[in-house]
């Protein structure tokens, strides 16, 4: 029930009550302005399209810390990132300022900001659709009547500089790095990259692989990337743990070439640990130790380091872990590998719906996929130098 009155400047005000009492809209000119807004208001409650004015009044603060930060139904590192965002960059603008103050024009002026002051550009995209979705839920709970947050129709073009490429390796330097690894790490690290090279799987997907996920017979194998346990999540706080992988195609299974079988199989007798990949102290890995133990190392060298431990040679500057999935794909596109073979292998999803539904691989595209691999790996070990200190891992393969 809605009601109006007069207000002592001579204006008008609507009078409603809700669950938390009698609550007030004032500003009407006159008594028909406040009838017909009273008439509308009705019409919307009806309908269930009326929106509180006086919920637009609800900073933003209050609104996203704790309520909506809390209602998310997300994995644990989205919703880590989401936290990082509201505490580093959108409270401080943003926290005091009521939600039907913010607009589209001052909330774009904002993302300047964030580009000017230097974050990348995929971190400033990621605030704004935290952003956005924020004030998306907000709808949704009626305290705003739409989301400010509007795309981009026109400005001048973003994308200035080309697209930077990926770094990618030849299967000859990505068994160099092998190599050095196995000298300067061990031979864990080595099979870890040789592995993720021939396989294309994510750093996650391999670090959370445990035993019973890997299916080794006389010369034939498989790698089962669980749905609910396949890959590794390392939180910005807190111990790391098994979860789903990236996205539902990454659940799959991959199939392994001969080398690899045995190679795999070695490896598995050098340890205990019910991880298949850990570290030669038998721990989980975390990627940003191994890439700065093993990986950058082996890849870049270290002709700038005095009196190393060990000297190294560059082999691919710049070569970066998540590369080796790069240089599997383009390994397979050179092969003439079928694209839904490739995306089935990596777990990708075809942008073509009706060929990633209708197609299939039949047994001999995977049969000339494995044959393909094997065939890499046998000519960059008869073309390379086998280290003199440890040819233990490599001599598994054989």
């Amino acid at each position: 029930m809605a009601w109006y009155e007069q207000t002592g400047d001579g204006s008008f005000r609507v009078r409603y009550r809700d669950g938390d009492g009698v609550r007030s809209i004032p500003g009407f000119p006159d008594e028909t302005a406040a009838k017909n807004y009273i008439s509308d208001m009705d019409t919307d409650r009806r309908r269930g399209t009326w929106t509180d004015p006086t919920s637009g009044q609800t900073l933003l603060g209050e609104w996203a810390m704790p309520t909506w930060i809390d209602s998310l139904d997300v994995d644990q590192r989205t919703e880590e990132n989401y936290r990082s965002f509201l505490r580093v960059h959108i409270l401080p603008r943003w926290g005091a300022t009521p939600l039907d103050e913010i607009t589209n024009s001052k909330a774009r002026a904002w993302e300047k900001t964030l580009r000017i002051k230097g974050l990348a550009r995929s971190t400033v995209t990621s605030i704004m659709k935290c952003f956005s979705l924020l004030l998306s839920d907000a709808v949704d709970e009626t305290l705003i009547d739409a989301n400010p947050i509007r795309a981009r129709r026109r400005g001048r073009r973003r994308r200035t500089e080309p697209r930077r490429q990926q770094v990618w390796a030849e299967p000859a330097d990505v068994l160099a790095i092998a190599d050095q690894i196995a000298l300067l790490y061990g031979i864990a690290g080595a099979v870890l990259v040789v592995t993720a090279a021939w396989t294309g799987m994510r750093w996650g997907e391999l670090v959370g692989l445990q035993r019973h996920n890997l299916i080794l017979g006389d010369t034939t194998g498989k790698i089962i990337v669980d749905p609910d346990f396949g890959a590794l999540h390392e939180p910005g706080s807190g111990p790391m743990y098994l979860g789903p992988p990236k996205t539902d195609a990454s659940v799959r299974e991959v199939t392994l070439p001969p080398f690899l079988v045995a190679l795999l199989r070695w490896f598995l007798t050098t340890h205990e640990h019910p991880h298949v990949f850990v570290t030669p102290q038998g721990e989980l890995h975390r990627r940003s130790n191994f890439a700065r133990r093993a990986f950058r190392p082996a890849a870049d060298g270290n002709a700038r380091v005095a009196n190393p431990k060990m000297r190294l040679r560059a082999i691919k500057t710049a070569l970066k872990f998540h590369g080796l999935r790069h240089s599997h794909k383009t390994w397979l596109i050179d092969d003439g590998i079928p694209e839904i073979a490739q995306a089935l292998r990596l777990g990708h999803v075809l942008e073509d719906k009706v060929q990633e539904t209708y197609s299939h691989v039949a047994a001999a595209v995977e049969c000339r996929l494995l044959e393909a691999l094997q065939v890499r790996w046998e000519k960059a070990v008869a073309g390379s130098t086998t280290p003199s200190d440890d040819c233990t891992w490599r001599a598994a393969a054989a």
